[in-house]
Formats: C-alpha cells, sequence, structure tokens
C-alpha cells in the first residue's frame, strides 16, 4: 500500500522537531551554498548536497576560533571530488558495507550497487547513494535546518520508496540531529548515519597535524563485530578484551596509543594490509537497566588536550563506527577555516590519520546476519514504524560544560 502524499508530509511533519519560532535572517545559502545555524557556544554551516556539515565553529581554551569538521569551502566542489570522501553527509539508504551486495526479504533476494573492492560489496548506499544526491530543504530558522528527500523505488537496487527527513539543530554548546526515513511502498532495508570527519585541533595544532594525540572513551564498548579482509561481518561478535588494541571501554585512551607502542595487533585491523581503525563496536547499556539515551551517560568520547574541545556523544543507537582517516592521503586541501598559515612545517592537507570518522548507527550488514536477531531495527514497511535515529554531540572546553 503506497502512502497518499498529504499523509506523508503531516507524518513527517509531526516528526520534524520544532527548534525555534524564530524566523532565519537569511531566506537561503550564502555565497558558497552553505546554511548557518548558530547557538552559544557553535556556529554550524550545512549544505544541500548529502545533507552534509561542512562546517562547525568552536572557540578553543585560548579563545581561539576553530573549525573541527573536514570538509569543503564550497558547496558546489562536494559534487566535483572525484575521492568522494563522504564528508559529513548522511549515508544511506543503508550506511556502511553490504555482504557481496545482495539481501533478502521475505524470501526475495535484492542485488544492490556493487561499488567498493572491485564489486565485491556495497558501501553507504551505491554509486548514487544518499550523500552524493541534493536534498531539499523544507524548514530553516536561525538554530535549526531541515533537509528532505524521495528515494525511488529501485534506486541502486533497493526495493521500494523511502522518504526521509534530517534535522539539525545547535543550542547550548550542543548540535543535535534526528533522521527520520519512511518505507512508502514495500519492506526495505533502512539504516542511516552522520558520516563526519573530526579534528579538534582545527588542523592548526602546530605540534602535529594528526588527530592520534585525541583521547577516545568507549564506555558500553566491551565487544565488536568481527570483519573478514574487506570489513564485512563475519558473524562474530569479538570481545575487547582489557589492553587490548581496541580496547576504549575500560578507560579513556589515545587514538595513537598503540601506534606508539608497535602493537602488532594494529597491522590489519582495519583490513587487509591496513594499520589503524575502521571497527564497529557494539554499545552494551543495557546491562545497567533501562536508561534515557539523552542523558544516562554518553556512548563516546573524544578529546584534545591540545585545544581542551571535548566532544561528549549521545544517542539511541545500538553500534558505534571509528575511522582513523587511514585512507587520507594528503591530496584533499584544509579550508581556509582551519589550519595554520604560518606554518611550513605541515602542508595544508588531510594527511594519514589527520582525521577521525565518529559514525552512530546500528549493527553494521546485520540484513545479512539474521542469528542477530536485529530485523525490526533495520527493516521497514508501509504502514509501520519509521526509521527513526537520534543524537545529541555536547561540546565541552578543558572537561567542564562552558
Amino acid at each position: 500500500m503506497r502512502f497518499p502524499t498529504a499523509k506523508i508530509a503531516a507524518l513527517g511533519a509531526s516528526l520534524i522537531p520544532i527548534a525555534s519560532a524564530q524566523s532565519n535572517s537569511s531566506t537561503g545559502p550564502d555565497e558558497n551554498g552553505i546554511y548557518w545555524i548558530k547557538s552559544e557556544g557553535l556556529t554550524a554551516g550545512f549544505i544541500a548536497y548529502g545533507a552534509s556539515i561542512s562546517h562547525l565553529l568552536i572557540n578553543d581554551q585560548y579563545g581561539i576560533q576553530r573549525d573541527v569538521v573536514a570538509g569543503f569551502d564550497n558547496a558546489t566542489y562536494y559534487g566535483i571530488d572525484k575521492q568522494h570522501n563522504h564528508f559529513g553527509g548522511v549515508p544511506g539508504r543503508y550506511a556502511n558495507r553490504i555482504k557481496n551486495s545482495t539481501f533478502e526479504i521475505d524470501g526475495e533476494t535484492y542485488k544492490v550497487d556493487a561499488n567498493e573492492n572491485g564489486g565485491l560489496d556495497t558501501l553507504h548506499g551505491g554509486s548514487d547513494g544518499w550523500d552524493y544526491r541534493n536534498f531539499t530543504v523544507v524548514a530553516y530558522t536561525d538554530d535549526s535546518i531541515t533537509f528532505s528527500i524521495v528515494d525511488p523505488d529501485g534506486k541502486e537496487g533497493f526495493p521500494g520508496e523511502v522518504v526521509s527527513y534530517i534535522t539539525y539543530t545547535v543550542h547550548d554548546w550542543t548540535w543535535d540531529f534526528k533522521m527520520i526515513a519512511l518505507a512508502t511502498t514495500k519492506k526495505t532495508p533502512i539504516m542511516l548515519s552522520s558520516h563526519t570527519y573530526w579534528n579538534l585541533d582545527g588542523f592548526a595544532n602546530n605540534e602535529t597535524n594528526l588527530v592520534l594525540n585525541h583521547t577516545f572513551y568507549l564506555p558500553y564498548s566491551g565487544q565488536r563485530v568481527g570483519v573478514d579482509n574487506i570489513l564485512i561481518p563475519t558473524g562474530d561478535i569479538l570481545a575487547n578484551q582489557p589492553g587490548s588494541v581496541n580496547d576504549f571501554w575500560s578507560g579513556p585512551k589515545q587514538i595513537g596509543a598503540a601506534f606508539d607502542s608497535g602493537d602488532a595487533e594494529l597491522k590489519g585491523n582495519c583490513g587487509f594490509n591496513c594499520t589503524g581503525y575502521d571497527n564497529c563496536w557494539l554499545v552494551n547499556r543495557e546491562q545497567n537497566g533501562p536508561y534515557d539515551w539523552r542523558t544516562d551517560g554518553f556512548v563516546a568520547q573524544l578529546a584534545s588536550p591540545w585545544s581542551g574541545i571535548q566532544l561528549d556523544v549521545y544517542s539511541d543507537q545500538e553500534a558505534f563506527q571509528m575511522y582513523s582517516c587511514n585512507g587520507q592521503n594528503g591530496s584533499v586541501a584544509l579550508k581556509t577555516t582551519q589550519g595554520l598559515f604560518d606554518n611550513a612545517d605541515f602542508p595544508r592537507t588531510i594527511p594519514q590519520y589527520g582525521c577521525v570518522v565518529l559514525e552512530v548507527e546500528d549493527w553494521i550488514d546485520a540484513i545479512n546476519q539474521p542469528s542477530w536477531q536485529r530485523e525490526k531495527k533495520q527493516i521497514y514497511e508501509p504502514g509501520g514504524d519509521p526509521y527513526v535515529l537520534q543524537a545529541s554531540y555536547v561540546f565541552s572546553i578543558n572537561g567542564t560544560s562552558s
């Protein structure tokens, strides 16, 4: 059954949080195609391409403004860049990887666009996934913006039409986002995320141009998804033993700790001949009983001692991916809002390990692992519940809320 257009619009409107009744002083993007929203402590820029965050400006412990997310100065370049790093966008309709680019729903096998590893799997929804497409701005105020996309039946091989709303809001040193998607015509898999690249030093640290100095903490993540050499889940759930390379749960640890120690386990940790991180940790909060995801503990924390900027991630999702920018090679230029202009030691580009991607999401490729029993979290149908992802990124300076 297909929802009438009016019903879809009404349902979407009821799910979009109204962040402010104040109209935005601008009726559209600036000359670079960027929509700006502001709150105390934060100024954020977004573009229609991929519903992407392009800028996030915050003052560090010295009162110097830093732009802590990777991207480009002008919105038009996102569609030109051949590397397509998924900078700040919403990967969809199914984030991360799909084994053999196939999945089964009710006995029917679907083949989707195979765009990675020479056609062995699908990454972030295929060659023309959501973060390759322009969304429509449907609401825009001083502190909030909502994007929408209609993903047609059969696009990239996925069954059924999907209508999605992505709302970003800033307030009180916090960036909130809510992602809603509705299957309107057929059962289909849906899993979204925010694919933002972070460097809490704003690429301006005069001591290092890497993020290996950043401290990372996953207090509820004693387990991770086991993967093969091309990062496809094997079905195994692995323990992150205390003190091991992937142990970020027993206490905060610098991302570069295993690099510094020369731990051999780090080589191959992110795939064949790859040294670093591109792993999916599980978020196990149920052990503590009922909880409110907004207040009862962050699922991840990233902090830089150099800038003093700390990011606490609160989310209703049950997995968390961290990627240590192993694939960056220094070919992507910094924005004009980033880096040091008088430091000859570091080029104005993003090096390998110069950033880190944090992704709130559900268990990756669970549509091909029925024994995980995640179907209700990832398969959606007309007339059923909508897909909903919520997260709050709470910033502070020197570990104290500003």
